[in-house]
């Protein structure tokens, strides 16, 4: 990631609560956690508006339904044990 040195203008009690609410130790760090968490919405916005406008068709649907076995390859974690009995 290519880092530029700039000057801008900010309201200083927003980047405090920025770095107050992301653990940020820098301006720089809470400005860029901002920026990354803004186009990460907006991302997000806009898939969210893509899948509304072409919602799944049936088989789309139906191949979301199919029963599929899920193995993760961590037979040699105990999980009852870490977070006690399953459904």
């Amino acid at each position: 990631m290519v880092r530029e040195k700039v000057t801008i203008t900010l309201d200083r009690a927003k980047v405090r609560s920025v770095m107050t609410l992301s653990s940020s130790r820098s301006m720089s760090d809470a400005i860029d956690r901002a920026l990354d968490r803004f186009i990460d919405d907006a991302e997000l916005r806009r898939d969210v508006a893509a899948y509304v406008r072409h919602p799944l068709d049936d088989d789309e649907a139906t191949l979301g339904a199919l029963p599929v076995r899920l193995d993760l390859g961590d037979d040699d974690v105990d999980y009852e044990m870490l977070y006690g009995e399953g459904e």
